[in-house]
């Protein structure tokens, strides 16, 4: 299993068109096989920046979602309401505390 991270920084009178986007788009996102998890944060000191954290079975399942219709449709749409760059992390998790 992998986990994935990503934040991303948001235009200031885009974040309201972001949060309407990701609402209307989670429970697909949720259902692409291998999606295992899927979170939603909003960081406490910059209202403009949010994070995605998805668990995904493998690498493999978190490239055939970037290949759905549902991917091409949503990431388009997101990224032009971008501040600046996205950036992600795809980690494995080595021990629990």
């Amino acid at each position: 299993m992998i986990k994935r991270i990503v934040r991303m920084t948001f235009q200031a009178d885009k974040t309201q068109e972001f949060e309407d986007l990701f609402l209307a788009t989670r429970e697909k996102i949720k259902s692409t096989p291998g999606c295992l998890h899927l979170e939603w944060w909003q960081d406490l000191s910059d209202s403009t920046v949010y994070y995605t954290y998805s668990h995904w079975e493998s690498e493999a399942h978190l490239a055939d979602y970037k290949n759905t219709e549902t991917f091409k449709w949503v990431w388009p749409k997101t990224k032009a309401m971008f501040a600046a760059p996205p950036n992600a992390w795809s980690v494995i998790q080595k021990e629990e505390a």
